[in-house]
């Protein structure tokens, strides 16, 4: 079983190994953090195994041709990358897709893409000195107007081909989060469990955590699951001992759109949430300004705002999300409600769906090294079973590290006009030497980074043609080596359908400079770039999307 090394993978991965040990089938894991990670993986399995679990890499590619399998080895992919490769959608012998039946791939039709290999090559009759029966001369003459016209027809079949595949490949987006997909399979098979539905709900979070689908999609998929949690999680009042429920209970609830809130003081998470802080534009003297007004519309004194949450009197606490909301919407945060889960683990431990997703992320990308490349992996993963709550509170304090280094580079690169318009798309770069560069090494810290950043600039710039722009950020990855790694979002707005075209477009511009790019990762609008060819990179872009 093959698995993308992105954090939002380990709720798929977790579901996926209930299923498999459900059934006693024994199985090898594999995380693997990029294509080339995943054909050293599959060669060195292929002759060991038949079949092979593809989780949230895969679809997007044409795996046959990438792999080069036997004819007898079987892939089951359940990715939400989207597009998927057509060959995996019409490959039905080697290639076994899971997706929910209500996505809509909106997949070219077969016709319009593949066809039948023709025999070009007509059987010609032996030419004379031109002394041939005229008969036979007006046939010749015929099939060769055939075969011109069918040369023609070819022609702009494959035009038409190549329009098709154009418009279906332009944008990379996702569909259902790959954990929902598995616990829908448990369902199905009567094997569900409270742990599949929570580790499903997580899976959902991590996609709207990320910016990843709509916020339609999001309310849609919650919803899905919300009847889920009330059939797996209903008990009668007058059970004795009902809230423990074996110790685990899941409820729907509206809740605060303030990350870690409930494991850190309100001041911080106020200051560090990407919403809150782009919205009050904390990165401004007016903006600390603004904050403290706000906590005086609420009646907050600062010493109970300022120490842990759990710390606060209880009085204020009772009524504190109304109090927020309240005041909120007098100061333009309109948006700080939000539908989410949380699960309690006996009285003690709560959790909301996002502190998980927050505590995975920075173990999985914790740049402190500790062994093996998986050794963050396996501690993320681990974090994901209630047996292990020191690794979850360990995440935890790293994720408020995370979250204060992200918002002090954001409040950094605003106060300095990193951003600049380069035309088409906004372009921010972070030299060696910044503060916590080495964090936005990693690939899903610098995406965060960049949809903090993108939503900060949009709060606090006039421009109103800059407001529509997508953002190109890069950062140092390799200084022996020289390499950045850049990444592509699309434009802040409310309307986004949250489609990519980075992908394609870093593609096309590192084609026609020969710059010496590694596209390895499972989102293509992530690169690996030499820092040497950035500038014609970075030119052909331009030249590309004006």
């Amino acid at each position: 079983m093959f698995v993308s090394d992105c954090r939002r993978d380990f709720y798929d991965l977790i579901v996926t190994q209930a299923l498999f040990q459900c059934d006693h089938v024994q199985y090898t894991l594999v995380p693997v953090s990029g294509w080339q990670e995943l054909e050293t993986a599959f060669l060195e399995h292929k002759d060991q195994f038949k079949y092979f679990v593809l989780i949230n890499c895969g679809a997007n590619v044409d795996l046959l041709e990438i792999l080069q399998p036997e004819e007898d080895t079987v892939f089951f992919v359940c990715d939400s990358h989207r597009p998927i490769n057509v060959v995996n959608v019409y490959n039905d012998t080697q290639i076994k897709l899971l997706v929910k039946q209500d996505d809509d791939l909106d997949v070219p039709a077969y016709d319009d893409i593949f066809r039948d290999e023709e025999d070009e090559e007509e059987d010609s009759e032996n030419e004379s000195d031109g002394s041939e029966p005229l008969e036979k001369r007006r046939r010749f003459e015929e099939e060769v107007i055939e075969r011109t016209m069918r040369r023609r027809q070819r022609r702009e079949w494959e035009a038409r081909r190549r329009e098709i595949l154009f418009d279906y490949e332009q944008y990379e987006y996702h569909g259902t989060s790959s954990a929902m997909v598995m616990f829908d399979l448990a369902w199905i098979m009567s094997k569900d469990l409270n742990d599949m539905l929570w580790w499903a709900i997580v899976g959902l979070t991590d996609q709207w955590v990320q910016d990843k689908i709509t916020q339609m999609k999001y309310v849609t998929d919650i919803g899905v699951l919300q009847r889920h949690v009330s059939r797996h999680n209903h008990r009668n009042e007058d059970e004795e001992n009902s809230l423990s429920i074996d110790c685990m209970r899941i409820a729907f609830e509206y809740d605060l759109r303030l990350a870690l809130y409930q494991h850190w003081s309100l001041y911080e998470s106020l200051c560090n949430t990407s919403y809150t802080s782009a919205s009050l534009k904390l990165w401004s003297v007016q903006g600390q300004k603004r904050l403290q007004e706000f906590l005086a519309d609420m009646g907050l004194p600062l010493k109970q705002v300022k120490q842990k949450f759990n710390s606060m009197d209880i009085s204020l606490k009772e009524n504190l999300r109304e109090m927020i909301e309240e005041s909120a919407n007098k100061f333009g945060m309109k948006d700080l409600r939000v539908q989410t889960f949380s699960i309690h683990f006996g009285f003690k431990n709560k959790f909301s769906a996002s502190d998980i997703v927050y505590a995975t992320t920075s173990l999985m990308e914790n740049i402190e090294k500790e062994g093996p490349e998986t050794t963050n992996f396996i501690k993320a993963l681990d974090s994901l079973s209630r047996g292990n709550l020191d690794k979850l509170h360990q995440g935890l304090d790293l994720a408020k590290k995370q979250l204060r280094a992200i918002q002090q580079t954001v409040a950094s690169c605003i106060c300095t006009n990193l951003v600049i318009s380069q035309g088409p798309f906004l372009y921010c770069a972070l030299m060696e030497g910044t503060p916590d560069v080495k964090l936005f090494s990693k690939p899903v810290s610098l995406c965060l980074l960049s949809k903090y950043l993108l939503k900060s600039f949009v709060c606090s710039t006039k421009n109103k043609r800059c407001k529509l722009l997508p953002l190109v950020m890069a950062a140092p990855m390799d200084v022996e080596q020289g390499t950045v790694i850049m990444v592509g979002i699309p434009p802040e707005t409310e309307s986004s359908d949250k489609k990519n075209f980075f992908g394609r477009a870093f593609e096309k511009a590192a084609e026609s400079t020969n710059s010496r790019t590694l596209h390895n990762h499972f989102e293509m609008s992530i690169i690996e770039l030499k820092t040497e060819d950035r500038s014609k990179f970075l030119d052909a872009l331009i030249s590309l999307l004006s």
